[in-house]
């Protein structure tokens, strides 16, 4: 069905030629076909436009030839159905001018109907589809409960996340019913995905690096792994905490069928907490692409090599930097492409 099937052989822990490779945030700001629709249209007019999304989510497959797209929305468009306001001021990134502060805001938000509310997302997957003809995946993607709780609750993005974190201990019975709410309808819009083609999912926990590992089973990963038990026997599910090292060892006794790690796990102690057999994505350093080209190549053999071919997705550690020369992107994923296999 699909040509280059690579990504998802690994994600079934099937034995490959080399691993395959994608770049978390590959659709966007660094390719300046990317920055020539941004003038044009403004953020959440290019996420609720199926024909921009989909022209998006496709340049990068032209450009870098990576071996699966990633779909371009955003993770906060799940907050906006939810009745939520979100705003996007340039130089501050995500703001919401109402954010939820008690337990009467929580009751005010609701679990939406998705297509009602989020049918441009599924119109912009049936036009990826159509434009990739089969080439490569596509995944669809969702932000973790905590992650939306942290932004619905800051207000805006934050380094610490004080208010966020506050309200989960004052307020526990609020905050629980808050990331209830968000799961459900996080399964509902990635079932959803799934129904119109995606062939994988991918979570995003951006922020449980902020919490103490105790703190992050009660008010993250129990919420994840429902959304890990729902969506497994219909997709194939990825899970990535940035910062969440601690907590491997939990994903990796989940039904889901990768786990993303950041560049602050040795590959070497990626695999030992979490078992040595669950394929495992990532973990180039982001700002390491600022690197020669050649030591970019050099290194990515030398992480290939750490982690092993099987079991194995090649992806940065977070999304790709801005200020990152479209050049350099290429070499990454080129250097996959070149990696031999150590008989």
């Amino acid at each position: 069905m699909i040509k280059n099937d690579l990504f998802l052989r690994a994600l079934n822990n099937e034995k490959v030629e080399r691993p395959p490779v994608w770049m978390m945030r590959q659709a966007g700001r660094y390719l300046p076909e990317f920055m020539a629709i941004k003038k044009k249209y403004d953020f959440f007019t290019r996420c609720k436009t199926p024909e921009l999304a989909s022209e998006i989510t496709i340049q990068p497959i032209r450009i870098i030839k990576p071996d699966a797209a990633i779909l371009f929305s955003d993770i906060l468009v799940i907050p906006q159905a939810m009745g939520i306001d979100v705003e996007l001021e340039d130089g501050i990134g995500p703001v919401l001018p109402n954010p939820i502060r008690t337990s009467a805001d929580v009751d005010s938000v609701f679990i939406p109907d998705i297509n009602d509310t989020l049918g441009y997302v599924m119109d912009a997957i049936d036009m990826t589809r159509e434009k990739l003809n089969n080439e490569v995946p596509l995944i669809g993607f969702a932000g973790s409960p905590w992650t939306i709780f942290c932004y619905a609750v800051e207000g805006k993005g934050s380094k610490s996340f004080d208010k966020a974190k506050g309200f989960c201990f004052s307020n526990p019975v609020a905050a629980h019913l808050l990331l209830q709410k968000i799961t459900d309808t996080t399964i509902l819009y990635l079932k959803e995905k799934v129904k119109h083609g995606v062939n994988a999912v991918q979570i995003f926990d951006s922020w449980g690096g902020m919490l103490s590992p105790t703190d992050y089973t009660e008010f993250s990963w129990n919420y994840m792994n429902q959304i890990v038990e729902a969506l497994a026997p219909e997709t194939k599910v990825i899970v990535f905490g940035k910062g969440c090292w601690f907590a491997l060892n939990d994903m990796a006794k989940s039904k889901a069928s990768a786990i993303g790690v950041d560049w602050t796990v040795s590959p070497k102690n990626a695999r030992y907490l979490t078992g040595g057999k669950k394929t495992l994505q990532g973990n180039f350093d982001p700002s390491r692409l600022l690197s020669p080209i050649p030591v970019i190549k050099k290194m990515v053999h030398e992480m290939i090599d750490e982690f092993g071919v099987d079991n194995y997705i090649v992806n940065l550690g977070h999304g790709i930097l801005p200020n990152i020369p479209v050049d350099h992107a290429k070499a990454f994923v080129e250097a996959v492409k070149e990696y031999q296999r150590k008989q």
